[in-house]
């Protein structure tokens, strides 16, 4: 086979092999070569400040040195057993110590199955079928989790759009949905249904902010009405705070869901709650019909495990999160400095640790707000900033502890070029 050098041929190549020449997650006309701390590099050596980090996992960078010495440690003693190991069981004792919902969990490889096991646990424990989400809520890829993620037409609460092929048509009429940070719309619907099972949310809402009290609203009315509550902290876990949205808002749910973060790098997510909830995964004390069957190759992976277990153990020192929402916040300064003096209409939205810029001057409160008045503004900025070596999604930016002041100098100088461009238009 003859050595490829170039990132055409690596495109071409995908394309020949990979629907849409890629694997469905980001833009397939980059082929990324290697990550080290804050950079990547792409097939043809062009060189990258990283703030996309994987979609999150990565907050300590690439390749940080002492997760690397965790997982090679653990390579020569097992890569993976499907079967208890002791790594494994470690990472759910920090895990419970760290999420205040957690009695217990169970593991999953990916966030999409966490988030699956939780709506179907909250079935299980409950006996209803209804589940709740939020339009523009992202939640996986189960056929549950696709409906109104990113409809293209604006219906009438609560009717499901599907935002997929190959999804029944009872699986819609067992999902409802609700304008995100609208408390009077959520009351209404469990005072309408009495089968809804549980309501399912992201504190942090893709990077839209929940409005002050809202989480807690919702608590209070799923407490009311029997409802169980989700978080889904598959993004927000272990970056929001240690304890996730849950500690950084102040509101329990009864379930939530782990990704990203929690498996340092590697394939692991996990869903937890109660030992009363999560009773379920144990036929011995639920008996057949009240069983939630879980099984999965990789669950509990011990290289995961203990990349996981290295990173929460970072995470834990003095001074980590202070200095993550110091670069969150220079990075929100940096770009609307730039924006407001060449006068752009424009919102920041979200967290420090995790937000964007909508172009508009309107608030962005949900999923039909929250969207750019010129949306030609928004490609434009991002291609610039990619083009000066910015690596991001285009409706997502991730800062990371591996930030130092060389990529922060260099960002400033894209952000520059890129309104300088807008102004251009």
């Amino acid at each position: 086979m003859l050595k490829i050098n170039t990132q055409s041929e690596w495109i071409a190549r995908a394309q020949a092999v990979l629907p849409a020449g890629g694997f469905g997650n980001f833009d397939p006309g980059i082929i990324i070569a290697r990550g080290e701390g804050s950079r990547v590099w792409d097939e043809d050596g062009t060189e990258y400040i990283d703030y996309l980090i994987g979609s999150g996992p990565m907050l300590l960078g690439h390749g940080h040195p002492e997760v690397m010495e965790a997982v090679l440690e653990q390579l020569p003693k097992g890569m993976t057993f499907f079967a208890n190991n002791s790594k494994g069981i470690e990472l759910a004792e920090a895990i419970v110590d760290a999420v205040p919902c957690c009695e217990q969990v169970r593991f999953v490889a990916s966030g999409g199955e966490a988030d699956m096991y939780a709506i179907r646990l909250a079935r299980a424990f409950t006996g209803r079928d209804k589940i709740l989400k939020f339009e523009g809520g992202y939640h996986g890829m189960s056929a549950e989790a696709q409906m109104s993620l990113a409809p293209s037409r604006e219906v009438n609460f609560p009717q499901a759009v599907p935002d997929s092929a190959g999804i029944p048509a009872g699986v819609v009429e067992q999902m409802l949905i609700a304008p995100f940070n609208d408390l009077e719309a959520v009351s209404n619907l469990l005072n309408e249904h009495d089968d809804i099972a549980a309501i399912m949310v992201e504190p942090l809402q893709r990077i839209i902010p929940a409005m002050p009290g809202y989480l807690q609203g919702i608590r209070d009315l799923c407490d009311k009405h029997n409802v169980l509550l989700i978080f889904d902290e598959i993004v927000t876990g272990f970056r929001l705070a240690y304890g996730g949205g849950q500690e950084r808002y102040g509101v329990t749910p009864d379930i939530c869901t782990l990704g990203k973060i929690t498996g340092g790098g590697f394939p692991l997510a996990a869903v937890g709650a109660s030992s009363e909830i999560m009773q379920h995964f144990d036929k011995s004390r639920v008996g057949e019909d009240g069983w939630l069957m879980q099984l999965g190759t990789l669950s509990g992976n011990p290289v995961a495990s203990v990349a996981g277990l290295k990173t929460m153990e970072i995470l834990r020192r003095d001074g980590a999160y202070d200095r993550l929402r110091t670069i969150g916040r220079a990075l929100q300064k940096m770009q609307s400095d730039a924006l407001r003096a060449a006068g752009i209409a424009h919102q920041i939205c979200g967290d420090e640790t995790l937000f964007d810029i909508y172009f508009t001057d309107s608030t962005c409160r949900d999923y039909r707000s929250a969207k750019h008045d010129d949306p030609k503004r928004n490609a434009t900025y991002n291609a610039v900033l990619r083009e000066h070596g910015i690596f991001k999604s285009p409706g997502k930016l991730y800062p990371s502890l591996a930030l130092n002041e060389v990529d922060m100098a260099q960002t400033r100088e894209a952000v520059a070029k890129a309104v300088e461009a807008i102004c251009d238009q």
